[in-house]
């Protein structure tokens, strides 16, 4: 007994020493999760939100639950330490607090796809173990200096696409073990440090998307673990591509375009065995493409489009037989295009337009099976169009315009349902259209004009189980030789907006059917040879704006149904052979302003009514037994004389009103003013007299002011403009800060489903952080009253510069190119970046702001729409924007979609060259800026002479011509032709180039 007791003495120390110590641990752990949890809370807290989904489990409360239940939090299994953070793609806002520094174990922190502003934390040095940071798509600024040599293990920095705008930093080639480094999509400019030439491990590098300068640092041919090099997009480079590059015998992908290089392309790239993508387009390329580019074995992708390269392609490009795109135009290429793409096994996409290529297509063309994309157009090819390019069935876009091609369609193509896009006018081509070709499911685009196509349009037959295509908007077959009668089945093309089969063999009736082409915008049918009477059922087409009938054999009376055409603005039915009279109805079309009923058989007296008073006396002439007093063409029949006494009569009694009626009139009318003023003024004291207690202030970043103080900026004499949706208000807070503050009244009515475009400038404006979009700072609102904060423009907006007091003397010719591109890459981020993405509707001059160094932003989203998914046309209630800035389709048919913003766009870059306003300067009625550009240049660039602002003293002529380009481009008639706000804003960036700019 006594040994045991001795035995057991030892082993019950033991056990009191290991519960002891248990609970110290736990103690200590229990306190250091406490202590993660109140840092990370804190960090919840500087993100302006307390009731996200994803961070309702951030509760100090929980605290102990910091490992197994707080969301994007994930801890050491041993040490209980939080060793990664991840909050991406939230959508969260407000700033990143500094208490992040305090997670010293920390080894991954992922806050991408947020709405971060402000500065990153300086002192993100302190998390020594960081291996892993991305930052990537917020609104962060400033610059990214840290104490660079602290962060020896971190193997990817991730900063892309924020408003970083200082040096590139220069520590970064301290972090040793770096392997992936992107600071595209920010404001960097300077130079590339050469230093970075030294991280050995990187194999991922995007310096693209910002303001670099200078040569590019040969020093970069020395990261041969290298993969993707992206260095593109508005940076502008002097030089050209070090040959250095060619050491870099791992690269996979390369993207220099659009980043201002000139010199040739170097042949050591020929050694980047490994690479699949290699992107130079949009630059100033010189010289040969060297034959070395066929030792890229790998290549898939090839764009060298839109530079100055001159020569034969080299026929060695043949064995890259994993090409699948080849973009080569723009360019000055020429020779035999069959030397280098007749075997090209993968090949998907050919665009080689405007060069000088010559020869025949490739006969083999398209054999692969797997051609989609093939753009040859502008060049000297001639002979047949192969028959093979739709082998495989997939083919989408079929582009060949504006050369010599002749013979016939391939009967083939009228089976290749893939098709789409079909562009080859201006050729020599001929024969019948193939069998189904117009009929085809996929197509929304067909131009065949200028060729000497002939046979009959045929009928649909009750066979076909495809049906017309609903997607099919625009036919043109105008000047060709096609015969015979129109088919009936035309009139199902329910998506059509352009139909032009003028100058044609036509004949027969025009069938009633086509009534059924309930959204064709433009019809011309001229110079045909159609009999018979004009359908009424032409009036069913409610969205015509254009009908050209003339020079056709028609007959018989004009329909008085066509005045319910009530958007109709052209109508021309010359040289016919029309007869009896005019029908009253048509003096109704107030839309009516160009019209022509030339040389027919018209007869009777003109109806001296309405829209019939503004006609030209041109529009009737050749009418012999037309009465047009103007042209000594009179009356003389009783029963045009016995009318006018009648009308005089009814005159005559119309004009004897008694005159006690007049005086009640006008007492009536000076009580209901009275009574206006009166409820006018009530209204306006209870608007001037708020209810303070009820005010909400909702921010979207720190704010150094109250509700209280934004009330008290609410006077007359702070009044400094009128926004698409309220009066706006100038202010100065206790702190200095100057803000913008846009009044808004709630509407009750309509089931308060109408808020002046509070709602739509909410949702948009409260997630949008880009440098060239006005920042939104608060809401502040009552039941009555709501008050948008906005970041104060002192210099007021584009149109006040141009059209105000001012005169335009501030803005000289290089001031205003700036602006240009500044919102124009502020609305390319709208159409492009944003998600969802938006279409603004009101572009225009005015609600373009200026900064108080000239810097531009656009404003004013109270019309702001987003865009459906998949970018389709959305249909509008009523029309949205601004006299002289609205695109003709939306005008008329309240149909948009993002290259409605491209015409607007393009109305205020004309605004900028003339210093005009969009109408109203141009002396006749109804001619705006647009019409009155193509009147004076002609619509070529070369007249901008004619119209340049003549405040402007030092113009670059070169330049000018080349912004006027662009600007004709944005303000074409047919949406399909305007180029996106992305390609407007790289055709600007180059106009500042004049010789590297390119036309198509």
């Amino acid at each position: 007994m006594l040994i045991s007791s001795k035995m057991k003495l030892p082993f019950l120390t033991y056990f009191v020493f290991f519960v002891l110590f248990n609970c110290c641990h736990s103690a200590k752990t229990h306190s250091s999760l406490k202590k993660q949890a109140s840092i990370l809370v804190t960090l919840k807290q500087s993100f302006g939100v307390s009731d996200h989904p994803f961070l309702v489990n951030w509760n100090l409360v929980d605290y102990s639950l910091i490992c197994s239940n707080w969301s994007g939090v994930t801890c050491d299994n041993a040490t209980f330490s939080v060793v990664s953070l991840d909050i991406s793609n939230l959508n969260l806002s407000g700033t990143l607090s500094p208490a992040i520094t305090q997670l010293r174990s920390l080894e991954t922190l992922s806050v991408p796809g947020n709405g971060f502003s402000g500065a990153f934390p300086a002192r993100i040095h302190e998390l020594t173990r960081l291996r892993f940071l991305n930052i990537s798509n917020n609104m962060f600024d400033g610059g990214l200096e840290f104490n660079f040599t602290l962060l020896k293990r971190i193997e990817v920095l991730d900063a892309y696409n924020n408003n970083f705008s200082s040096l590139l930093p220069a520590g970064v080639s301290r972090l040793t073990s770096l392997q992936h480094l992107n600071l595209g999509g920010n404001y960097f400019s300077g130079e590339i440090p050469a230093s970075y030439g030294g991280l050995q491990l990187l194999t991922f590098l995007h310096l693209g998307g910002n303001d670099l300068r200078g040569f590019i640092p040969s020093h970069l041919g020395n990261l041969t673990s290298l993969k993707q090099l992206s260095l593109g997009y508005f940076n502008q480079f002097d030089g050209g591509i070090p040959v250095e590059f060619g050491k870099l015998v791992n690269l996979v992908h390369l993207d220099m375009s659009n980043c201002g290089l000139d010199g040739k392309i170097p042949n050591e790239l020929g050694n980047l065995t490994k690479l699949d993508t290699l992107y130079l387009q949009t630059n100033r390329l010189v010289g040969l493409i060297p034959s070395s580019l066929s030792n890229l074995v790998s290549l898939k992708y090839l764009d060298l489009s839109n530079n100055q390269i001159v020569g034969e392609v080299p026929p060695e490009l043949s064995s890259l037989k994993e090409l699948t795109v080849l973009n080569l135009f723009i360019n000055r290429l020429h020779g035999d295009i069959s030397m280098f793409v007749a075997e090209l096994p993968k090949l998907e996409a050919l665009s080689l337009w405007e060069n000088n290529f010559t020869g025949t297509i490739p006969p083999m063309l398209g054999q692969n099976g797997k051609l989609k994309t093939l753009d040859l157009s502008t060049n000297k090819l001639t002979g047949v169009i192969p028959k093979s390019l739709c082998f495989g069935r997939k083919l989408e876009i079929l582009i060949l315009f504006n050369n010599f091609l002749f013979g016939p369609l391939p009967d083939d193509l009228g089976k290749c349902e893939s098709l789409s896009r079909v562009r080859m006018g201006q050729n020599y081509l001929s024969g019948s259209l193939p069998k189904g070709f117009l009929y085809l499911p996929s197509l929304s685009l067909v131009e065949l004009q200028n060729n000497y196509l002939a046979g009959q349009l045929k009928e649909l037959t009750t066979n076909d189980r495809r049906g017309p295509s609903k997607l099919l908007a625009q036919l043109n077959l105008s000047n060709n030789r096609l015969s015979g009668v129109l088919p009936t089945s035309l009139g199902n093309f329910l998506g059509l907006k352009i139909l032009f089969l003028d100058g044609n063999n036509l004949s027969g009736d025009i069938p009633g059917e086509i009534g059924g082409l309930k959204n064709v915008l433009k019809l011309d049918m001229s110079r045909n040879k159609f009999s018979g009477r004009i359908p009424p059922e032409i009036s069913h087409c409610s969205s015509l704006t254009y009908l050209d009938l003339s020079r056709n054999q028609l007959t018989g009376p004009m329909p008085p149904q066509i005045s319910q055409l009530h958007i109709l603005n052209y109508l021309n039915v010359s040289w016919n052979h029309l007869n009896e009279t005019l029908p009253d109805e048509f003096g109704s079309m107030k839309s009516l302003t160009s019209v022509d009923f030339s040389h027919n058989n018209l007869s009777g007296s003109i109806p001296e009514i309405g829209q019939y008073s503004l006609m030209k006396p041109s529009s009737f002439s050749g009418n012999p037994n037309l009465c047009v007093p103007y042209l000594n063409h009179t009356c003389n029949n009783s029963s045009s004389t016995s009318l006018q006494q009648n009308n005089k009569q009814v005159d005559n009694k119309t004009t004897k009103v008694p005159a006690r009626y007049k005086l009640v009139f006008a007492l009536g009318l000076l009580v209901c003013s009275l009574a206006f003023v009166i409820l006018a003024v009530i209204k306006t004291r209870k608007m001037r007299t708020p209810s303070k207690s009820t005010w909400k202030l909702t921010a979207f970043q720190k704010l150094e002011f109250g509700s209280q103080d934004i009330l008290e900026c609410l006077k007359d004499n702070n009044i400094i403009g009128q926004g698409g949706a309220g009066v706006v208000y100038g202010g100065t807070m206790p702190n200095g800060e100057q803000v913008a503050i846009k009044k808004l009244g709630t509407s009750k009515g309509n089931g308060g489903s109408h808020d002046s475009g509070l709602s739509a400038e909410m949702q948009t404006l409260g997630r949008i952080r880009h440098r060239y979009i006005v920042r939104l700072m608060a809401l502040c609102s009552n039941k009555e009253t709501n008050l948008l904060i906005y970041e104060y423009m002192p210099n007021g907006s584009l149109g006040e510069l141009l059209h105000g007091k001012k005169g335009g003397c501030l803005l000289k010719w290089d001031t205003r190119l700036k602006i240009a591109i500044e919102a124009a890459k502020g609305l390319s981020y709208l159409h492009h970046d944003c998600s969802p993405l938006i279409i603004h509707r009101d572009v225009k001059s005015n609600n373009i702001l200026i900064s108080s160094d000239f810097e531009a932003h656009v404003a004013d989203f109270g019309l702001a729409k987003f865009l459906n998914e998949g970018g389709a046309s959305e249909c509008m209630s009523a029309i949205a924007g601004s006299y002289g800035y609205i695109a003709p389709e939306y005008a008329y048919t309240l149909k948009i979609d993002e290259k409605s913003d491209v015409y607007s766009y393009g109305v205020v870059l004309l605004e900028l060259i003339t210093g005009r306003r969009p109408v109203g300067d141009f002396g006749e009625n109804g001619l705006d800026i647009v019409q009155w550009t193509k009147m004076q240049t002609n619509g070529t660039k070369e007249g901008v002479d004619k119209i340049l602002d003549e405040r402007l003293k030092k113009v670059s002529l070169e330049e000018a011509k080349q912004v006027l380009f662009v600007a004709m481009l944005c303000v074409q008639e047919h949406n399909v032709e305007r180029p996106t706000m992305r390609e407007v804003v790289q055709m600007l960036v180059q106009a500042k180039q004049p010789n590297t700019f390119q036309t198509h």
